[in-house]
């Protein structure tokens, strides 16, 4: 018998004892589960960083996995809670867009895509607090998941889920907008921009706060220590960044920092 598979992403960091608690809770109730952190180190409160992993993430593993993620500003308000199964895995957590990508992965594979409610209290722990939905209802429900029960069962169905809003590439006269949407750990700045929008084409300058980056490296090795550059990542989206530095410090730069790609003729 194959164990199920249950991840956790979390902004908790893990300094403190959240992290763990629910992995512990998780065992309690599902025993054989095969637990996978993906990060507890998601920047509080950042629903979209934590969309950005789960996608990068939830592709490689295998069909069926349940992926508990919590980055919930909004606990103990009228958010609801969502049981999902988007494509060939699961999502357990809040209802406030941190399934965006993985919802439009589904959607871009053709894939089903179903949410419920989380409303029956019996697969809740008991005395729920307003303040730990996260110990007391997500990572619950995930490991019922991965003992069997199936997602109606926790619910109604959701017809609207919250999903983000994330910045298009624009067009421009002579190459296109695009937007910073994720900072990693080295400083990279990742791009909505992907191998899609350059065409087939390497000539061309990146202009941002500033400063321009000429053409497109292929690795970050290929660069001189220090220089500025833009290649495309693991996932094909155009990044940013300074070979052996940071380039959110070098330029000062993050989420939401807009530049253009000029295409050279």
């Amino acid at each position: 018998m194959t164990r199920p598979v249950i991840s956790i992403t979390t902004d908790f960091g893990t300094g403190d004892y959240d992290a763990g608690v629910l992995t512990g809770v998780i065992l309690s109730i599902a025993p054989e589960a095969r637990i996978s952190i993906l990060t507890h180190d998601v920047t509080p409160f950042n629903i979209l960083e934590g969309a950005v992993i789960l996608s990068r993430c939830t592709p490689y593993f295998p069909e069926n996995s349940v992926h508990v993620a919590v980055v919930d500003p909004g606990v103990g308000t009228q958010r609801r809670g969502l049981a999902a199964r988007l494509g060939r895995q699961t999502f357990v957590g809040p209802d406030n867009g941190l399934c965006t990508l993985m919802v439009e992965a589904a959607h871009a594979a053709d894939l089903p895509v179903e949410f419920y409610a989380l409303e029956d209290p019996q697969y809740w722990l008991s005395n729920v607090t307003h303040i730990f939905h996260g110990r007391d209802i997500f990572a619950p429900v995930a490991a019922h998941i991965a003992a069997g029960v199936p997602l109606r069962a926790f619910g109604q169905p959701v017809v609207d889920p919250i999903l983000l809003q994330l910045p298009v590439p624009s067009r421009t006269t002579n190459g296109w907008r695009g937007t910073i949407i994720h900072v990693d750990h080295f400083g990279n700045l990742t791009s909505n921009l992907t191998a899609g929008q350059l065409e087939g084409r390497s000539n061309f300058a990146i202009q941002i706060l500033g400063s321009t980056i000429p053409n497109l490296t292929h690795t970050y090795g290929a660069a001189q220590s220090g220089s500025l550059i833009c290649l495309l990542d693991d996932s094909d989206c155009l990044e940013i960044a300074v070979s052996q530095g940071n380039a959110e410090k070098r330029l000062k730069a993050g989420v939401g920092t807009e530049f253009d790609l000029v295409f050279q003729e």
